[in-house]
């Protein structure tokens, strides 16, 4: 009686692969790799064409003087004449004033309505939305319409007319030197709060519900709980949003173009940006722009490398 052996499977596999050649390991890790780098083509050259060329060519820019078509070399002194500017102090004061009432003001409140919100049992959706709506608004429409609405200095100013109904003083706001700053301080957290509350919210629903209950056993009340859970809890994302922020708002433009037409009362809404904006497009200065926008590349640089060394300290 014949008997049959049952072939083992790896010999057959080893049949039905013996003509092929093996891959090295390098091979199929470079074949399974390729869909990625053909991904990543594109967005290299999207960022090879509109952000590091654009910042090349405004470094080289900066070390030149182009007149009549004809470019020379100057060395630095495009960055002797820009820092002998007296412009160029009263826009970094008043750019650095911004960015501290940007801090004060844009980077508390939208913590505080985050934690607002993530405390509300009911219609926290609808406030989501309702919050996140001036985001979706072009920031000229939004400036426009504090400028004409809110900021009007006559009676028929939004508010104005708040601060009548409390029997307070009115302001000429824009027109006034020491209410610009801050007019346009509250116009720019009106305007950008919105993203920023809805990461914050997202940090939040990841905190344990079992530590807030631990600390309401100790007798903790909504202050201490705040402090010694929530703070610690999301001190990453506080972190990162306190970094986007400072260097966000020391690119301000848009608002002193808008709401103070530039300059604003006695340059009191001059800033780095606007300055860089006034020497390129009014003054047909590019090569003084371009030093002005090194110096504040330089200086945002220098700043995000010692906060990220200082979080990395404490880390």
């Amino acid at each position: 009686m014949a008997t049959i052996t049952s072939v083992p499977e790896t010999s057959r596999k080893q049949r039905v692969y013996a003509g092929a050649k093996p891959q090295t390991r390098r091979g199929r890790k470079l074949r399974d790799n390729l869909t990625g780098y053909a991904f990543l083509i594109g967005a290299i050259f999207c960022f090879a064409l509109f952000q590091w060329f654009p910042m090349i060519r405004g470094i080289v820019m900066s070390f030149q003087h182009t007149k009549r078509g004809v470019t020379t070399w100057v060395g630095f002194d495009n960055f002797v004449r820009i820092v002998q500017d007296p412009s160029f102090w009263t826009a970094w004061k008043n750019t650095f004033y911004f960015t501290v009432l940007a801090l004060v003001l844009g980077y508390v409140v939208p913590f505080v309505v985050a934690i607002l919100l993530n405390e509300l049992r009911h219609g926290k959706g609808y406030l989501r939305i309702l919050v996140y709506l001036p985001v979706m608004l072009p920031p000229a429409s939004a400036l426009f319409l504090f400028k004409y609405y809110a900021y009007d200095p006559s009676d028929a100013g939004l508010f104005n007319a708040i601060l009548r109904f409390f029997h307070l003083p009115t302001s000429e706001w824009m027109q006034s030197p020491t209410a610009t700053m801050p007019a346009m301080v509250i116009a720019s957290t009106w305007m950008n709060m919105g993203a920023a509350v809805l990461v914050y919210l997202a940090a939040l629903q990841n905190i344990p519900g079992e530590l807030y209950e631990a600390a309401e056993l100790d007798g903790a009340g909504i202050l201490r709980r705040i402090w010694n859970v929530t703070i610690p809890q999301t001190r990453l994302i506080l972190a990162l949003l306190a970094m986007l922020q400072i260097v966000a708002t020391m690119q301000v433009f848009i608002e002193p173009l808008i709401l103070a037409n530039g300059a604003g009362t006695q340059d009191s809404a001059t800033s780095v940006a606007y300055l860089i904006y006034q020497h390129g497009f009014f003054q047909n200065d590019l090569n003084g722009a371009a030093a002005l926008g090194v110096i504040m590349l330089l200086v945002l640089a220098v700043f995000s490398a010692v906060y990220v060394r200082l979080t990395t300290k404490q880390d």
